[in-house]
């Protein structure tokens, strides 16, 4: 041994090999489909396990939405297509607003396609990214890296965060720089992969249950679902009015008649068209769902809440 050796660098858990699957490559297609399945599985476990830091990362997020302000999410490669892929699915689903919904992905929109080299290391790059954006108190900014230390994550978290807004981390490492730099951090720890180091596996499914966990509970909390439905969910085709009159149906005990004309009226918004159909004039809708922050429930109990005296 030389004087300036040294012992062996050990991966990130993420990185590491199982002596499991060393022979997965002769394996029979059964087993290969097995050993995945059993995977991905573990990462639905390790979701489970870090609920807690779920609860306050949703706690913590939702003071800040209700207040008007906006939804990031910042990433690299795989990670930031999940994010990607997670937030753009809010507005058709919740109605979010475009306007409030922040995407970041290292190397800009021709990374969605394909590897944008180097990308990822540009902490200069995430700065500005962010900053463009004027991040502020009100906002919400989560940034997705599985290994916990791509550097374009960690520095628009970081610019984040010195702004004021709410920073959370998530990663698929405990102890890394974005735990570090998050305000809160959540770590899903899901190990080796089958494929050492191809995270778009176990670690990619993590990242995409801790990501719709995350935001499904904010649009819940939000007032954008009443009764396990998607009330402010975009009605831009057959399939979708289709949907849109049984659920006016189905929350209000309306004819199919009586919701196709509500829905109509209120141009395809579910909400407002169960509002119609429930005995609310027009003219009071939308002072109602400002008074109760868009919160159909809410809306329904006052009005149908028989009055004292």
């Amino acid at each position: 041994m030389t004087p300036h050796s040294s012992a062996p660098v050990l991966p990130i858990a993420t990185e590491g090999q199982d002596p499991r699957y060393a022979d997965v490559d002769v394996w029979p297609v059964a087993s290969v489909l097995d050993a995945l399945v059993e995977s991905q599985m573990s990462a639905i476990a390790a979701v489970r396990a870090a609920t807690p830091e779920l609860e306050r990362a949703v706690n913590a997020a939702l003071p800040r939405l209700l207040a008007g302000g906006r939804l990031f999410y910042v990433g690299a490669g795989t990670s930031g297509r999940i994010g990607m892929q997670d937030g753009v699915e809010l507005l058709p689903t919740f109605g979010w607003a475009p306007e409030r919904l922040v995407l970041l992905l290292a190397g800009g929109h021709d990374a969605v396609y394909q590897a944008a080299e180097g990308a990822e290391d540009r902490e200069d790059v995430a700065r500005t990214d962010i900053l463009a954006h004027h991040p502020d108190p009100d906002d919400v900014v989560l940034g997705i890296a599985a290994s916990g230390s791509t550097p374009y994550t960690c520095a628009a978290l970081a610019a984040a965060r010195g702004a004021g807004s709410l920073s959370i981390g998530i990663a698929c490492n405990r102890g890394s720089r974005l735990m570090d730099v998050a305000e809160l951090g959540i770590a899903v720890v899901t190990g080796p992969e089958v494929i050492s180091g191809s995270t778009r596996l176990k670690a990619g499914t993590a990242q995409k249950a801790t990501l719709n966990l995350i935001s499904t509970t904010l649009m819940i909390r939000m007032g954008h679902a009443y009764r396990g439905q998607m009330v402010d969910m975009r009605v831009v085709n057959a399939k979708l009015r289709q949907r849109a009159c049984r659920m006016v149906r189905n929350l209000s005990g309306s004819s199919e008649q009586q919701a196709l004309s509500a829905l109509e009226a209120t141009r395809f918004n579910v909400k407002r068209a169960v509002m119609i159909c429930s005995g609310i004039p027009a003219d009071r809708i939308e002072a109602l769902l400002v008074a109760h922050d868009g919160n159909l429930r809410s809306i329904l109990g006052q009005v149908h809440t028989p009055k004292k005296g």
